[in-house]
């Protein structure tokens, strides 16, 4: 290659998911166990069964391959409007919504549109990767509250108001959380919210994840506010939802000035979210809430029972946040980095994990822990692995 690459692409790190499954792909794990991987954050299980024969119904539609409007199906949107009242309680019409090709893009178009190079924002750690990698790749600095392992990694709202400035466009928060799977408190969240209006900022909130919030209640309240949209933009992923992360289905949330705007950057960025995709999400917010919930349900039984056997006695790593898909767990290695014990849990015990400092700094001596891809009745082996893995 002769030619120069963009040089705020060439520092962002590569991928970590991507590096472990090279670890994979190099054969750095043992021959004589199966591997189990706690890496990744997806669902084991497949898609609803109705979902799946109404999208093969559409195979046979002319109109599936064709494109829909830059913001999507005037009839998905409407069904996500009636989604987010009886989600919600939100003061929603489909003049806020936009289509997206996974939360990962709504993120990108929310930010391009938000915010220049040099602008800053406010970023809770531990974070998703993916956001800052982004972020790094824009040219806007990510201004970090660090983490505090004595409360889980909910953030205090006034070391979100002492890192603001002229500079600031955002706030930026994860809940449930990835990589620890809290669940922001929703008189926290209306806290943040109000630093936001009172800054004149946005509030950017991913919720990819909402959908698995034990006993399925409402996640907050700051849609039911008329002016939500004042200072609030939120980004989902029906992929996680609905089983469908193959199929990028993500969703952006946010005031119909800022939807104008951001409509620019989506149609040269993605021109629309796939027609088949959109059905989807269609089908799923009006049909399957019953389905939702009974996967949550399901995932609440691993995480309980993973946790139950996490906890028990003779670990040497400790428990320190978890919930939903997620635990976040600090391990014993002085003078190893959570990549290093990544590597050498795969290595030598089988156990595909991501290390801690790939969400945010100071954090190389924790492991995520994903639970999406593990079945309850291996859920026992795999904390065995890690209880007798020697220190």
């Amino acid at each position: 290659m002769k030619y120069r690459i963009n040089p705020l692409v060439e520092a962002v790190n590569f991928p970590p998911i991507s590096e472990v499954w090279e670890w994979v792909a190099a054969k750095r794990c043992p021959r004589d166990i199966p591997l189990i991987d706690l890496c990744q954050a997806v669902p084991s299980h497949p898609p609803d069964a109705g979902l799946v024969a109404h999208l093969k119904n559409l195979m046979d539609d002319p109109a599936t391959y064709r494109y829909t409007p830059d913001e999507g199906l005037a009839e998905v949107r409407e069904g996500l409007s009636a989604y987010y009242q009886r989600r919600y309680g939100a003061q929603m019409i489909p003049e806020y919504l936009c289509l997206t090709i996974g939360a990962s893009q709504a993120f990108w178009l929310t930010m391009v549109t938000l915010c220049r190079p040099g602008d800053e924002v406010v970023v809770v750690v531990p974070y998703y990767f993916d956001h800052v990698m982004a972020l790094d790749m824009l040219g806007i600095r990510s201004v970090f509250v660090p983490f505090d392992d004595q409360n889980g990694g909910i953030p205090d709202p006034r070391a979100l108001a002492s890192r603001i400035n002229e500079r600031t466009r955002a706030l930026l928060m994860v809940t449930p959380s990835n990589p620890t799977g809290v669940v922001m408190p929703p008189e926290v969240l209306e806290e943040i919210h109000e630093l936001a209006r009172k800054n004149d900022v946005a509030l950017v909130l991913d919720e990819t994840y909402q959908a698995f919030i034990p006993g399925g209640g409402r996640p907050h309240n700051l849609f039911c506010d008329p002016d939500w949209s004042d200072h609030f933009i939120h980004i989902a992923s029906y992929g996680k939802t609905f089983a469908l992360t193959g199929m990028r289905a993500g969703v952006l949330a946010a005031s119909p000035d800022f939807m104008r705007q951001a409509l620019k950057a989506q149609d040269t960025m993605a021109v629309c979210a796939p027609r088949l995709t959109q059905q989807a999400i269609l089908y799923g917010v009006t049909r399957l809430d019953g389905w939702v919930a009974a996967k949550r349900d399901e995932m609440q039984r691993r995480h309980d029972l993973f946790v139950e056997e996490f906890t028990k006695g003779g670990n040497p790593f400790r428990l320190v946040a978890s919930g939903s898909f997620f635990a976040w767990v600090r391990h014993p290695f002085t003078g190893h980095s959570g990549r290093q014990v990544a590597r050498l849990l795969l290595e030598e015990a089988g156990v595909l994990t991501l290390g801690g400092e790939v969400f945010g700094p100071a954090l190389s001596g924790y492991l995520r822990i994903a639970l999406g891809n593990i079945t309850e009745d291996r859920i026992a082996e795999a904390v065995g692995r890690l209880r007798e893995f020697p220190v």
